[in-house]
């Protein structure tokens, strides 16, 4: 999963991870709540962004318009994390939003994993948004499950939305538009924070999800919907970056970024 990393990219990172915000310990993880008896987490996907680069994705999708060529790369390892950084002059093959994503679990040159209908899954990750990147009035998502395929609709999404005139994170199952779980953004910002996440993929309400939000020792949200439809067809897939409307009211598209480290996928098997 090694990827070479250009001599310039070299010792732009390098200096810009002397610079990074500082990574806390994680906190203990609480027990999973949809693993079931007889079963165990095991670990299938546990990249380095210094040792592997941008070989961790099984696909990146960094201004394929190229509508920003000066600010290329927009997705790119920094130090231990990866970092997606956003310009208000980017744009996607759809002009009216902002697209820079990575896709999937990639385990060698050749391999990737593949989440399928039935499956129990889990990520676990550390993310760092500053107070750059806001919640909108239309959509800005920075987590989704999805079917690989273009044109396809997501299934869950994380996204920095505003209610009420608030800014918060929320976690739902897109279609038909179900809340998992919700909480204000702000006391967030500028500081890591610990995202657990487990899908049981399923067809029609046989589909269920689990997301859990930590800062520091506390565990700011734990929120779990079953009976839900987790599953389009062949399979599904994580997705992770930046990705938001153009639409937005509230004044809050500017410059901004998002930081990822300590990425993990677990699959449910029989101990």
């Amino acid at each position: 999963m090694m990827n070479p990393v250009s001599r310039r990219r070299f010792g732009l990172l390098a200096g810009a991870a002397a610079l990074g915000p500082l990574l806390p310990a994680r906190p203990a993880l609480a027990a999973p709540t949809l693993l079931p008896s007889g079963m165990t987490w095991q670990l299938m996907w546990s990249p380095s962004a210094s040792a592997n680069g941008m070989g961790a994705w099984e696909s990146i999708e960094d201004d394929r318009a190229d509508s920003h060529p000066a600010g290329a790369p927009h997705i790119f390892p920094e130090g231990d994390n990866y970092r997606f950084t956003m310009h208000t002059v980017d744009r996607d093959t759809s002009t009216d939003r902002q697209r820079h994503e990575v896709t999937g679990n990639r385990t060698s040159t050749s391999s990737y994993l593949r989440w399928r209908n039935g499956e129990l899954w889990r990520v676990t990750y550390s993310m760092y948004i500053p107070s750059t990147l806001k919640a909108t009035t239309t959509f800005t998502h920075i987590f989704q499950t999805k079917m690989p395929g273009s044109g396809t609709a997501p299934i869950t999404v994380t996204s920095l939305r505003r209610v009420d005139g608030r800014q918060t994170i929320e976690h739902k199952v897109f279609e038909p538009n179900i809340l998992v779980g919700r909480t204000d953004l702000e006391p967030l910002h500028n500081k890591w924070i610990d995202i657990d996440y487990e899908i049981k993929i399923g067809d029609g309400s046989s589909g269920a999800v689990r997301w859990v939000v930590r800062n520091g020792g506390a565990t700011v949200v734990d929120a779990t919907r079953t009976g839900v439809d987790t599953f389009l067809g062949d399979r599904v897939r994580p997705k992770w970056g930046i990705y938001r409307s153009l639409g937005d009211t509230s004044g809050s598209l500017q410059n901004c970024h998002l930081l990822l480290t300590r990425l993990r996928s677990y699959k449910a098997v029989p101990r």
